[in-house]
Parts: C-alpha cells; structure tokens; sequence
C-alpha cells in the first residue's frame, strides 16, 4: 500500500548516493588506470554519440568538474526522492534520456559530458512542478530551488565556450516537459479533530474548559468522566 506522506527512508537518500557514487567510480578509474573516457561521451548527431546519452552523465573532464556538480546532484536527487517519491525514479530515467536526446539533436559537433544536464533537469522539474501543484510546501521548493540554483539560468546560453550550455538548456526543457506530463500525487493536508465536518465543540473535553467568557477553568475529575 503507498503511503499519502512524505517519508524520508533508504530510498530518499541510497538513490542520489548510487548516483553520485557512479560519477565519482567512474572519475576514480580514469585517474586510478590513466584512461579518458570522453570519447564515451554524447557526440551530437552522430550514431556513435547515441550511446552518451546514457553515458555522459557520469563522466567528467575533472575533479573541480565533478564536484560542482556532486552537491546540487545530491540537493535535488534527494528532494526529488523526497517529494515527488511515486514518481521519482520515472523523472530520473526519463529525464537522462530526454536531456541526452534533446542535446544529441541541437549540440554542437563536440564531445559533451558531466551531470550538468540533469542537474538543470532537477532544478527545471521541481520549480516548474512547484508551482503548477499550487501547494504550499512544493512551492516553498520551488523557491529555495530559485534562490539556492538561480544563478545556472546564465549557464543556458553560449557565455563560455568550454561549457554546454546546449546540455543545460536541454535539461532545463526537459525539467519543464516532464514536470507537465508527469502527474503526482500531492500529500493531503493533515486536518485536526476540530477542522473536521462532524466535529462538535460541546462534547470536546478540551473546550469544555472554557466558559462563555473564554476564561480557561480545568475540569474536575469526575466532570472529565
């Protein structure tokens, strides 16, 4: 039976932790064998690039490349895992996918690799998921997401030619489709014995102990009875 709240268990946090493990395994056995596997990135509109699109991800040209993108990674894998649970391991395949396609089709004829892309993919889904839930605590997320990773927005376009802009502009698209297609259940509002329908004030052992004055006088014992 699925639960109608937020529960923080091995899932919330062992899914961002593979995740992030992978990236730095894979930057581990570059350093460790004095290999590059760029080559194994998302070459654009190329036949031999299809496979970065899966690949790409989990390489990185570096160390400072790899840990700028370990945190943010964390961050939003856990609050995706956290928030969006039913539907959490469906936006991570999907969205690694449609962020490899979209920057297959439009990037330029260069090797692109690093999680940047899904980061900016977590970043898009849960801002735009947020607000179109219109509930309250998702909505919070969005703006922390805003005022945490508002800054990437600058990353989308062409500033340095050593970044993929094409890859964060992909993720960002793909954080946004994702976040209309996909439906969510939003956890119910938890409402208290007096905010229900049948609740009656008079047979309340709480309010009974105030009078018509609202002066506060406890009860007795054997009135409590």
């Amino acid at each position: 039976m699925k639960s109608n709240t937020y529960i923080f268990d091995a899932k919330t946090i062992g899914v961002p932790l593979l995740i992030v493990f992978l990236m730095w395994f894979v930057f581990w056995v570059e350093m460790r064998f004095h290999t590059d596997f760029t080559k194994y990135g998302l070459e654009p509109q190329t036949v031999s690039g299809l496979l970065g699109i899966l690949t790409s991800p989990f390489i990185h040209s570096g160390f400072s490349h790899l840990w700028s993108n370990t945190i943010p990674m964390l961050i939003l894998s856990v609050s995706l895992m956290y928030f969006y649970r039913f539907i959490s391991i469906k936006v991570l395949i999907y969205g690694i996918l449609l962020t490899g396609v979209l920057t297959w089709g439009i990037g330029r004829n260069s090797f692109h690799i690093g999680a940047s892309g899904l980061v900016y993919m977590l970043a898009s889904f849960l801002f735009f998921k947020g607000i179109f839930t219109k509930y309250y605590k998702l909505i919070a997320l969005s703006f922390t997401v805003v005022f945490l990773y508002g800054s990437l927005v600058w990353y989308l376009f062409p500033v340095d030619p050593n970044i993929s802009w094409e890859g964060h502009s992909s993720g960002a698209m793909a954080g946004l489709i994702l976040a209309i297609l996909m439906k969510s259940k939003v956890v119910p509002e938890k409402k208290y014995n007096w905010q229900q329908p049948e609740y009656n004030a008079t047979e309340d052992l709480f309010m009974q102990q105030f009078d018509e004055e609202g002066n506060f006088s406890p009860l007795k014992p054997d009135e409590e009875e």
